[in-house]
């Protein structure tokens, strides 16, 4: 069957976006462990955008500005690069109240319908082969942006891949890459380079896992077929919170249920339902199912869930209706904050799975 997922780089106007709400949250659970945050940003050319509510106890020690010019530091959005992030005019609009957060997170605050899911095994994250291709291609590429023969480019780009799923093998059809480059690389260089990245990124999963079956010179593999990208970013195109939703779950071949991710308090139902229906999901595949689909839903004011459909060819080995009540997800997910200590929440993979 034909497979095909896209993904973006960090520098893409909306993940850019999705970062910056999602440090906002991370530095609210730093100042007060049961903060609430609930931000979205929007950016066009050299405007930003904030919405939202914050409440903790005390007045935060961070400035809008200092988040958003960590962040777009971090991702190459630097003087030497086509966008400076120091010269983004931020408009802030985001409420700060300072009192007692959990009146907004010690239960279901919105209704929701959650869905996780897992298969095939660890050599794909549990995931759909082609969605974890993109995210592996996205990872090689941005080490090779911060740390290799890359370095300076992007930090703009889109990924996408064709393949076809059978029982010889998995055979990768096509590789578009969109990515953006510096004016004072030659356009043939840059390519090549990206080329080059891909190539060795392939070899070495073809090495790891023997399903991915096409040879690197059957592979039609296409970089920026229109030209030079030169103006990334914002400059090219608009950006928002929440709109890369089939990226941040498991591409289009999976459902995603109702709601995002980034910019949600790791709280909100969508949030914190989306990860343990992964994780209830993942916990029967790794005990031996071929796949499972989890799907749970919610209503406002309810800590119990109003339904909960298991698709899956082996039972499961957890009561879904003790796992899925929110007050043992938010008891889990304090535990959660422990072991990440604060510094991986930005995002589903980053706290599910680790791609490389």
């Amino acid at each position: 069957m034909k497979r095909y997922s896209e993904v973006v780089l960090n520098g893409h106007p909306d993940k850019f976006c999705d970062l910056i709400s999602d440090r906002f949250i991370r530095e609210v659970y730093k100042s007060d462990k049961e903060g609430y945050a609930q931000i979205e940003v929007s950016v066009w050319s050299d405007q930003i955008f904030l919405t939202g509510g914050i409440a903790t106890r005390h007045k935060l020690p961070f400035s809008s500005s200092e988040i958003i010019v960590s962040v777009g530091e971090e991702i190459g959005y630097s003087a030497e690069n086509h966008i400076d992030v120091r010269k983004y005019k931020i408009h802030d609009h985001i409420c700060r109240i300072n009192e007692d957060p959990r009146k907004w997170t010690n239960f279901v605050n919105d209704q929701s319908i959650v869905i996780g899911y897992a298969g095939y095994d660890a050599k794909t994250k549990f995931l759909p082969p082609e969605h974890f291709l993109c995210w592996y291609f996205r990872e090689h590429l941005i080490h090779a942006i911060e740390n290799g023969i890359l370095k300076k480019q992007g930090p703009d780009g889109k990924i996408l891949v064709v393949m076809n799923e059978d029982n010889s093998g998995w055979q990768v059809n096509t590789i578009l890459i969109t990515m953006q480059q510096t004016e004072k690389k030659s356009f043939i260089d840059f390519t090549d380079e990206v080329h080059l990245v891909i190539q060795k990124a392939y070899l070495t999963l073809q090495n790891i896992d023997q399903r991915w079956v096409t040879e690197w010179k059957d592979i039609k593999v296409m970089i920026n077929p229109n030209g030079p990208l030169l103006n990334g970013g914002s400059d090219g195109d608009n950006g928002q919170t929440g709109r890369k939703l089939a990226m941040d779950y498991y591409g289009p071949r999976i459902p995603i249920g109702g709601g995002a991710m980034y910019g949600k308090d790791l709280s909100h139902i969508d949030r914190i339902g989306a990860i343990n229906t992964r994780n209830f999901a993942l916990e029967m595949v790794m005990n031996g199912a071929k796949e499972s689909m989890v799907k749970v839903c919610y209503a406002p004011g309810i800590n119990e869930p109003l339904s909960i459909d298991i698709m899956s060819d082996k039972r499961p080995s957890l009561n879904a209706e003790e796992f899925f009540n929110f007050t043992g997800m938010k008891r889990r997910l304090d535990i959660e904050y422990l072991n990440y200590k604060l510094d991986n929440i930005a995002g589903f993979y980053n706290i599910n799975t680790i791609i490389l």
